[in-house]
């Protein structure tokens, strides 16, 4: 069996996965008074995982107005795994996530990492980490996976 296809960057997700919105505050700060500057903020989000391949998390920032502050799509993908498969040993990390502008224009960054792992061991060594500015592409196709998500919403 091969990793699915929405395993990828950017590549469109599986029709069934669940779209949420939840409130950026939490209650206790909105309670407290102490969530004025992210009042009626809000996270979609969307998750998907296979565990025998990896899995991909879609984060969306938007104001108590609905615009976009921010976004961005993560894939981690199993390389290898102990003997038995029962944990991940190597993992990959691809993303691409920033802040939209209010002028249109996007702030953000690529990343590419490796991660090792012991077996039992949950935090890992970075075996390598590199980050450049997104490609005009890779931002039309977060853009396009924004949208994606946000047309899912119930």
């Amino acid at each position: 069996m091969s990793a699915p296809a929405w395993l990828s960057l950017l590549s469109p997700l599986p029709p069934d996965v669940r779209v949420d919105k939840v409130p950026v505050a939490t209650a206790e700060q909105i309670a407290s008074g102490t969530a004025s500057a992210i009042q009626g903020w809000h996270s979609v989000r969307a998750f998907v995982s296979e565990p025998e391949f990896g899995l991909r998390h879609v984060l969306i920032t938007l104001d108590q107005d609905d615009r976009l502050l921010s976004g961005g799509d993560h894939v981690m993908r199993v390389l290898d795994t102990t003997s038995d498969g029962s944990e991940a040993t190597l993992t990959g990390h691809e993303s691409v996530g920033g802040r939209f502008e209010a002028d249109g224009s996007f702030l953000g960054t690529y990343w590419n990492t490796t991660s090792e792992y012991s077996p039992g061991d949950e935090t890992g060594v970075t075996r390598n980490a590199e980050s450049r500015p997104p490609s005009t592409e890779e931002i039309a196709a977060l853009r396009r996976l924004i949208e994606d998500v946000l047309g899912r919403l119930p």
